[in-house]
């Protein structure tokens, strides 16, 4: 069973994610010696300290500068991990009949992670930004992150297929997908291959802080741009080509997830959509940072 476990899994992952926020808020920090004890307290007294907690977290979220929010980055990302490594582990179990080719997408989001590390690093110490400010690093390091989601997507579909002719009662043989992990590790080496050119060309080139993604392919001409100029560290067509796709497929595979459910007569998969609700919604708000030319106070 997938639901279960993982909804104890994310349980758990919340109240330490709580913690963190708790400890890593000096506003919060500096309230708490302020406060009496919570068994002294009568409810209402507990209902007005946790209204002014969440109300001191939200100046210290709306007022947190760059530094502070790469600071709780680290932590975050630290502790996201082992609950992600659960859910992996569970995914794979025989019971689910998950594909093995959407094992294989999902699990490609931790490379997307660990080397969007070294991207970051490299924005920080060459040219002293973060990532998203550093276009040509940014698109390349993003471009991992549509490739996930492209192999989840594929993956599903060949499952989908071969399950929905199974139950018209049409021949079809079985996708190797389903009961292989080779075609879709082959799929990622191929495509996170391509993505490292991205990269390594512009480095060997010398590229800049501001070089664009793919050297400005799709751009808008310079002339139609600039009665209406951007901050230099605007995203280029070709970088938000990329977050967009990424977007788009992964509300496919949220849609192939739930299809599952019907197809395998597993209704956990249903809740397993749902779970990756949350998921979505981080990527919509990084879509909004960057609409907002990566503005903290945006």
């Amino acid at each position: 069973m997938v639901l279960p476990r993982l909804q104890i899994i994310l349980v758990i992952g919340l109240c330490v994610a709580v913690a963190v926020v708790d400890a890593f808020a000096p506003p919060i920090a500096a309230t708490r010696h302020q406060t009496t004890t919570a068994h002294n307290m009568m409810p209402a007294d507990v209902l007005q300290n946790t209204i002014m907690n969440l109300d001191h977290l939200n100046n210290s979220i709306l007022t947190m500068d760059q530094a502070a929010a790469e600071t709780l980055a680290g932590p975050f990302f630290g502790l996201s991990l082992f609950p992600y490594l659960a859910f992996l582990y569970f995914l794979d179990l025989p019971q689910n009949e998950t594909p093995k080719g959407v094992t294989v997408g999902f699990a490609t989001c931790l490379l997307f992670v660990f080397l969007t590390i070294p991207a970051a690093v490299g924005a920080k110490v060459w040219y002293g930004v973060s990532l998203a400010d550093s276009d040509w690093l940014h698109g390349s390091a993003e471009s991992l992150l549509t490739v996930t989601n492209l192999v989840t997507v594929i993956a599903f579909r060949q499952a989908l297929s071969f399950k929905e002719l199974e139950a018209d009662g049409v021949g079809a043989s079985m996708p190797e997908s389903m009961v292989s992990y080779r075609p879709m590790i082959n799929l990622v080496v191929a495509l996170t291959a391509l993505a490292g050119v991205s990269a390594f060309v512009p480095g060997f080139m010398g590229a800049e802080v501001h070089t664009p993604y793919l050297n400005g392919f799709m751009d808008i001409p310079f002339q139609l741009s600039a009665k209406h100029p951007e901050p230099e560290n605007a995203l280029t067509v070709a970088c938000w080509i990329i977050h967009i796709s990424s977007l788009v497929e992964f509300l496919v595979a949220m849609g192939f997830c739930w299809r599952w459910a019907d197809v395998s007569n597993n209704p956990k998969w249903r809740g397993l959509t749902w779970g990756l609700l949350p998921l979505h919604s981080s990527g919509i708000t990084a879509f909004t940072y960057h609409f907002f030319f990566n503005s903290i106070s945006a």
